[in-house]
Formats: C-alpha cells, sequence, structure tokens
C-alpha cells in the first residue's frame, strides 16, 4: 500500500489575511499560490490548503478544522502568541494523554493547538 499525504483544507473568507496570518504567526511558508483564492503552504512536513469562499464563517464559535501542530517548546509558543495578540481558548498549557496543549484561533474562529508530546 502506497503511503498517502495528509492535506488540511481551511475555508477562509480572506486569502491574503489567512497567509499573513498563517505564515507571519504560525510561521508556515508559502508554497503556490494557485490565483486569487486558493494557496498552499508547508511547515516542515505539513502542507496546508487555504482555500478563500464567500461563504465561510466569521463565527467565533464555529470551525470545520482543528488544526494541531507539533512543538518542542509549549511555553515559548504561548509567549510567541500573546506577542502576536492571538486570540486563545487555553492559554496555560494544560496536560492531555499525549503531554501538554493549548488551544487558541486564528483571525476566522478556526481552532488551532499547538501539542509538546512528553518523552
Amino acid at each position: 500500500m502506497k503511503n498517502q499525504i495528509c492535506v488540511i483544507s481551511i475555508y477562509v473568507p480572506n486569502l491574503n489575511k489567512a497567509i499573513d496570518f498563517y505564515t507571519n504567526t504560525l510561521g508556515f511558508e508559502l508554497h503556490k499560490q494557485y490565483g486569487p483564492k486558493l494557496a498552499s503552504l508547508v511547515n516542515g512536513n505539513l502542507p496546508l490548503v487555504l482555500e478563500e469562499n464567500d461563504s465561510a464563517s466569521n463565527n467565533q464559535n464555529a470551525s470545520g478544522v482543528a488544526l494541531g501542530l507539533q512543538t518542542e517548546d509549549i511555553y515559548e509558543k504561548v509567549k510567541i502568541l500573546k506577542e502576536k495578540e492571538v486570540h486563545f481558548i487555553i492559554d496555560e498549557p494544560t496536560d492531555c494523554p499525549p503531554g501538554k496543549f493549548i488551544s487558541f484561533r486564528d483571525p476566522f474562529g478556526n481552532i488551532l493547538e499547538y501539542l509538546q508530546f512528553e518523552d
């Protein structure tokens, strides 16, 4: 069986604002822009597709995606995200089965998490 590549797609109401957030706040790199409404980004081996969609919700309580990103230093990530005035759901590293996590929202209400796995 062939290895499959997993791609996470996130629908956003404003592609340029999304690219700015994911590159400048979360450290993704713009891989390719496929026109005015679609772009692919990468962070290590994690591909991400952002698609501008007029019906994308700006409701802060709704999310079709919860993107989890791994980090080696969750406390440093909290510090960086607070400096960038990110809207946190959980801003103190909290125990979870694999280690610790924090949770926050992008500018469109999508839920994101940083996870630090225990050794």
